[in-house]
């Protein structure tokens, strides 16, 4: 029986780490969008028209599967007859649900507002810091939530099986190989670059523990709302946007909403759902690596053998944590990561 479920949580592990892989991929992949959008139009407004496309994506999906729900619990209602008994049922079953929708509404506006707030400042500021600091260690830093997600965790009292910890260094030694060329040295945009890190620390630790709450699409779609309407205020106050900008930034734009908001950002509601947060960091850092090769790919950079090197820790850190961490990978405890 201890075998089966722990083949079982294995198995949970990894269908629920390939979809943050997969949701990687498309974050990494975006950064050549982003950098092509970037030539044409602000961060507030690339932030802003991306994540309505987003939206726009989603709500389709959003209100499929609510109707989907109500259908089902219809459907159970119906197909009982007329006793007191089964009115009786009816009636619980009517309260069990009115309940359900209480607690996702709660779930869904306080979810919305802690994730979407701080993936907001968390891609806010990695796009005005990058401006001050190089590509490389924007990415090293940016992606140091690997190792802030599980020292948060246990700052507020998760525990994690301590020999994530190793896989937790080698994504940071392969992260710096992959994005560190030369001496290590701080400039000013580098601030910036780790509040981004601490900012999707935070949302990370959020989407896992409102994804057990609320449907993962639903959760998504309210954290996307939050980030469009704070994007929007930074685009209107601070910059000034013209239609010929963004119809040259289009292309680019439609691919990060589309990919990157629609798409990614559900995998990974999706897939935290009930996973370590820190397996869960570990398999989204992988964008750095994605990101490298997709501009190795398409923009013809070059990629040298240190930076190969990198990739391959990387994903040996993803393969090792599958095993390591696999006595703690599936979340058992009730003790929240972040408070209400």
């Amino acid at each position: 029986m201890d075998h089966r479920m722990k083949q079982n949580d294995r198995i949970y592990t990894f269908t629920h780490t390939l979809m943050l892989l997969v949701a990687s991929f498309f974050w990494g992949t975006t950064f050549v969008a982003q950098s092509l959008g970037a030539e044409y139009v602000g961060a507030g407004t690339y932030l802003a028209l991306r994540t309505y496309i987003g939206i726009a994506f989603l709500l389709p999906f959003v209100i499929y599967r609510d109707s989907e729900e109500y259908n089902i619990y219809k459907k159970g209602s119906l197909g009982r007859d007329n006793s007191i008994e089964s009115a009786d049922v009816d009636l619980k079953s009517s309260s069990i649900l009115k309940d359900k929708r209480k607690k996702e509404i709660e779930a869904f506006i306080k979810g919305g507002l802690l994730a979407g707030l701080f993936i907001f400042l968390a891609s806010f500021a990695q796009q005005y810091g990058i401006a001050y600091t190089s590509v490389a260690k924007a990415g090293f830093l940016t992606a140091l939530y690997v190792v802030f997600v599980p020292i948060i965790s246990v700052f507020f009292g998760r525990k994690f099986n301590n020999n994530l910890w190793i896989c937790i260094a080698l994504s940071v030694v392969g992260l710096y190989l992959l994005c560190m060329k030369g001496s290590f040295y701080l400039e000013m945009g580098d601030a910036l670059m780790v509040v981004s890190a601490l900012g999707f620390s935070v949302q990370i630790l959020a989407v896992s523990r409102y994804s057990k709450r609320i449907d993962p699409v639903k959760l998504t779609l309210s954290q996307f709302i939050v980030e469009a309407v704070l994007a929007t205020i930074v685009m209107f106050v601070l910059e000034k946007p013209d239609m010929a900008s963004i119809y040259n930034a289009l292309p680019a734009i439609l691919y990060a909403g589309i990919f990157s908001s629609g798409i990614a950002y559900t995998l990974q509601a999706l897939g935290q759902k009930n996973l370590n947060p820190a397996i869960a960091s570990i398999a989204m850092c992988l964008e750095s690596v994605f990101g490298t090769l997709s501009g190795w790919i398409v923009l013809g950079q070059s990629l040298s053998f240190r930076e190969a090197a990198g990739c391959v820790l990387m994903f040996g850190a993803i393969v090792l944590s599958q095993f390591l961490g696999s006595s703690d990978s599936k979340e058992t405890s009730k003790k929240s990561v972040i408070s209400d």
